[in-house]
């Protein structure tokens, strides 16, 4: 159990979730008319900006002593890499709006940007999870698209995958000891609520 509580973790990294979350805009929606090679070069710009550049500062950081944990484990030490995830997600929607992407997906990363923010602020005073931050704001992607009928396919049933999903990693967060259940169900409302309210005027 404490196995398959690691790899959960390791897979839904929030630094991973928005590299998810453009795959199924991508996958799931009008955007599967774009050529294959648009479609990679979007997926890889996702994974390039949200999670190679705010990995390298977390290892930047703790080879220079200022993060004791690359898990970013101790709420601390979270000010810094939080910070820098922010600005990435903004770098990343300003990128796609800037290259005429449907305004959710610009949206969506904003959203996730919003979520990290107030995870920062909650952070000073309590351990809200990031975990089940991003994976509630992937579940908030997919109940936007299902609910909006943007889907090429029927997603209702990513939907309700995502959510078993989510409670998969959130009890995996609380089996590890990294969270307990009021803060794992916060980071997963705080993610859910900020990409539905980024995206309801769409």
């Amino acid at each position: 159990m404490k196995t398959l509580s690691h790899i959960l973790s390791a897979l839904f990294s929030p630094l991973l979730l928005p590299t998810y979350g453009m795959a199924l805009c991508i996958w799931l929606t009008i955007m599967t008319i774009l050529p294959p090679a648009m479609q990679w070069s979007t997926l890889g710009t996702t994974f390039f900006i949200t999670a190679i550049i705010p990995m390298a500062v977390i290892f930047i950081l703790y080879k220079a002593g200022f993060v004791t944990d690359p898990g970013l484990n101790e709420r601390t030490e979270r000010g810094i890499p939080y910070a820098v995830a922010v600005v990435c997600y903004l770098v990343c929607a300003w990128l796609f709006f800037r290259a005429q992407a449907p305004l959710w997906v610009p949206l969506f990363l904003t959203g996730g940007a919003a979520a990290i923010v107030i995870n920062v602020v909650v952070n000073r005073w309590w351990k809200i999870s990031a975990h089940a931050a991003g994976m509630g704001g992937l579940v908030g992607l997919l109940f936007f698209l299902t609910v909006r009928h943007l889907a090429v396919f029927n997603s209702f049933w990513w939907f309700i995958g995502a959510i078993l999903l989510s409670g998969m990693v959130m009890s995996a967060r609380i089996y590890l000891g990294r969270h307990t259940l009021g803060q794992t169900l916060a980071g997963f409302a705080n993610g859910f609520l900020c990409v539905t309210l980024a995206t309801i005027f769409v």
